[in-house]
């Protein structure tokens, strides 16, 4: 048995045997008294007997998730002012509660609705009246662009989904919504278009969400590890993007989105390898720029992964590939270097790894001094003791630069892994033991697949016209189809003359 049909069977023992432990939530009739016995000792809870009209009703919302002008506007006033009516006529947000189902009532209360129980009516209301403070609308900080709208995501799901619609003004556009993890309860949200979708991709995706079994998300690079295909693999099977632009051409590409209440990232899926190295900017350059530049991002994981590593296996297997005047330079530079290559270049791509780690966790200012000094200081004090050779010391600074450039930042994170392996590799066996690494990461990610389609398209095409949009992007009016591996039921982005 394979390790990953393993891990499935346990889930599947997991999920059965939770769903058979779980109650229904149903039960004996709710009363006030039941809801705060199951919100003791919380005390941000607002309990208020009322008498509205000579009926007694009893109230209860969150003081930290409602605003209390909101709740006496929308609730107490127009009761107060209804002459013992039908509340549902005069409330016209709320909506009835079932009177045995606490799971759902709980469910409600605990985001920001407001439960009324009429004790003469035998009636249980709830009324949305959530309303927090939030994060305002800012540039993205991590897929920054000169060119292009400079709006991001943030933790509300609500305002997401509006920055959405303002975009894609259609019916076509679904939202399906989903409360996962066993205890934070939290939303998610399934986006497509129902005209372009595929609707296995969908069913997929649908399936993999309802069957995550799970405490609870902080965020959705978390989920998203929970639905890839290959949970083992350093690489990220979906896209992760924190722009609106971005997920709207995904959507008119036949994607589907996934997006968390408390995240401001989205998943798409599925996605390919060569889409991690490709910016929302490249659609508002021109197409002969936008193709330098995916070249340069591309070609620069292979610079990233094989420099450092080519440097350890030339001087400790293969001094003769070298012409005389640079290895003299080289010897020159490793004269007073009592490590060994691989040692030493390991050394210092560790140091540059938490240059790195205490940059991001320092304050901004702190941070970026501490990077550009303390890079500066290290690599110059590290040559002069005799540590490291200064051409090393530039080696490896490129190789850092060229593992941040890929847009998305867990695709770097994938980089700066896979060049320690090639570097271990190549003390072991010089080039061969690289030339075994290359041969293994391919094959690896040809393994791989995103939501059921190949990982590596379009590299290996389904269909020649996703060339037109993969390594080289060509000029827009050439780029008439989508990309295959979307499989979407409308194949042609033009509707004039389509199928």
């Amino acid at each position: 048995m394979r390790p990953t049909d393993w891990w499935r069977e346990q889930v599947t023992k997991v999920a059965e045997a939770r769903r058979h432990e779980q109650p229904s939530g149903r039960g004996e009739r709710i009363t006030p008294h039941m809801v705060k016995e199951q919100l003791a000792n919380v005390d941000d809870l607002s309990s208020l007997s009322l008498t509205i009209n000579e009926e007694e009703v009893h109230v209860f919302f969150l003081d930290t998730m409602v605003d209390l002008t909101q709740v006496y506007e929308t609730v107490f006033l127009p009761l107060q002012r209804s002459d013992g009516k039908d509340p549902l006529r005069v409330l016209p947000y709320a909506q009835p509660c079932q009177s045995d189902d606490m799971g759902r009532l709980m469910n409600n209360l605990l985001r920001g609705h407001t439960i009324l129980f009429f004790l003469d009516r035998e009636l249980i209301l709830h009324v949305n009246t959530f309303q927090v403070e939030h994060r305002s609308i800012t540039k993205s900080e991590s897929e920054a662009t000169v060119l292009g709208p400079q709006d991001s995501f943030v933790e509300m799901l609500e305002i997401n989904l509006s920055m959405l619609r303002r975009r894609l003004t259609t019916p076509n556009l679904k939202i399906l919504a989903y409360t996962i993890g066993t205890e934070t309860k939290n939303r998610v949200a399934v986006l497509y278009l129902e005209n372009i979708a595929n609707d296995e991709n969908v069913e997929r995706v649908k399936t993999r969400i309802q069957n995550v079994e799970y405490q609870g998300f902080v965020g959705m690079p978390v989920l998203k590890q929970m639905l890839e295909d290959k949970p083992y693999s350093p690489f990220p099977q979906f896209g992760l993007t924190g722009r609106p632009d971005n997920v709207t051409a995904a959507l008119l590409d036949g994607r589907i989105i996934i997006m968390l209440n408390g995240s401001p990232d989205a998943a798409i899926c599925p996605a390919s390898f060569l889409e991690m190295f490709s910016s929302p900017e490249d659609f508002y350059n021109r197409w002969s720029t936008a193709s330098l530049l995916r070249m340069i991002r591309f070609f620069g994981l292979f610079v990233t992964i094989l420099l450092t590593s080519s440097y350890v296996s030339v001087l400790t297997f293969h001094p003769e590939m070298l012409p005389p005047a640079l290895l003299t330079i080289l010897s020159q530079s490793r004269s007073q270097v009592p490590f060994p290559p691989v040692i030493e270049v390991l050394f210092i791509e560790l140091v540059i790894e938490v240059l790195r780690e205490a940059g991001i966790r320092m304050p901004t200012k702190i941070g970026q001094t501490i990077g550009i000094v303390g890079g500066i200081v290290i690599g110059t004090a590290s040559v002069q003791a005799g540590l490291a050779s200064n051409i090393l010391i530039v080696l490896v600074s490129i190789s850092a630069l060229l593992s941040f450039v890929p847009p998305n930042f867990l695709m770097s994170n994938a980089i700066r892994l896979v060049r320690y392996g090639f570097i271990l590799m190549a003390g072991l066996m010089g080039m061969y033991g690289q030339m075994l690494m290359l041969a293994f990461l391919f094959a690896h990610l040809l393994n791989l697949t995103s939501l059921g389609t190949p990982y590596m398209a379009p590299g290996v095409p389904r269909q020649w016209t996703d060339l037109l949009n993969g390594l080289v992007r060509a000029p827009m009016k050439f780029i008439v189809y989508r990309n295959r591996m979307s499989r979407a039921k409308r194949k042609q982005t033009r509707p004039i003359g389509e199928e």
